[in-house]
């Protein structure tokens, strides 16, 4: 062999010839990789729990029970007694009633005052206004644990332990801080000169708000309201500390306070207010998720 044949052999194209295939971007290996793999897995960690509480509730006690005659998997004999004891032999009806209650009324409220504040500190102009929004974006992170003791003896004084009313007037103080920064991000997403056409031909701030900006800033409310409702509906802390009946607990409290006898747990039942309670927010969610996704992208990039 030559020696320009040698360099000819020993050349780039030569030792790219003689390489192992390498997976490309576009090869269906890497996609598998990448993107198929990791999305499976995802999929598995978010529906499992579901998954789980569905299996659980429709099992008799039996299965629960004994899982070296059944799988732990799958249900041998489904049965609907958990169900049947949720809904009939508790205040579970009681307890959702009190929770939707709770919720809707708590949503309304505070995308009432979020989009009050948001349309001033976007629009007004006032000085300071930016160090404003980002103080009240601040005041959601400070843990509801702190905030819940001086609530509760604000609560105690005005009479509404035990109440409805003292979830709804509590639950806007760590709602109404995150809407308000998800609404000042999409009201800067409105183009100013609209506004500014209707302050000339004479409108007045509120109108402008309600026929013009609002209805343009319809998906963000969605994303809002989808946000507070949901964080509602789960909360915990304060409907464990200002309610103590039976009969006016919310749903995450209810299910834990009132189907465990000590150390006994009524896991059938338990599944099941979950699975229950868990479905109005996921049907709720799932209409609206292009509109929650939008605004909060938009309220990120503002």
């Amino acid at each position: 062999m030559t020696e320009a044949s040698t360099a000819t052999a020993d050349g780039p194209e030569a030792r790219a010839a003689l390489a192992p295939e390498v997976m490309t971007w576009d090869s269906r290996a890497r996609r598998v990789v990448t993107l198929y793999v990791p999305l499976a897995c995802f999929v598995l960690i978010l529906l499992f729990p579901f998954y789980w509480m569905a299996v659980t509730a429709f099992k008799p006690n039996a299965e629960l029970y004994d899982y070296k005659t059944y799988n732990p998997f799958w249900i041998a004999s489904p049965t609907l007694d958990h169900i049947r004891h949720l809904l009939f032999n508790t205040s579970y009806p009681r307890w959702l009633w009190t929770t939707m209650l709770v919720a809707i009324a708590s949503t309304a409220l505070s995308l009432f005052a979020s989009v009050l504040a948001a349309y001033a500190i976007q629009r007004l102009r006032f000085r300071g206004s930016q160090y404003v929004g980002l103080a009240i974006y601040l005041a959601y992170l400070v843990p509801p644990s702190i905030l819940f003791i001086p609530l509760a003896t604000m609560v105690f004084r005005l009479g509404l332990f035990d109440t409805p009313f003292a979830l709804i007037l509590t639950y806007p103080t760590f709602l109404v801080p995150f809407c308000t920064w998800l609404l000042i991000g999409y009201f800067k997403s409105i183009p100013y000169e609209l506004e500014e056409c209707a302050l000339i031909d004479g409108a007045t701030r509120l109108q402008i708000l309600r026929q013009i900006t609002l209805p343009l800033a319809v998906p963000g409310l969605i994303s809002a309201g989808i946000f507070s409702f949901t964080l509602s509906w789960n909360e915990f802390i304060y409907a464990l500390a200002f309610i103590q009946s039976s009969e006016s607990k919310t749903v995450p409290v209810a299910i834990l306070t009132e189907l465990v006898s000590g150390d006994v747990y009524q896991w059938g039942a338990l599944m099941a207010g979950s699975l229950l309670g868990s479905l109005p927010v996921a049907i709720f969610y799932s209409f609206f998720v292009d509109y929650y996704v939008s605004s909060l992208t938009g309220a990120v990039k503002e």
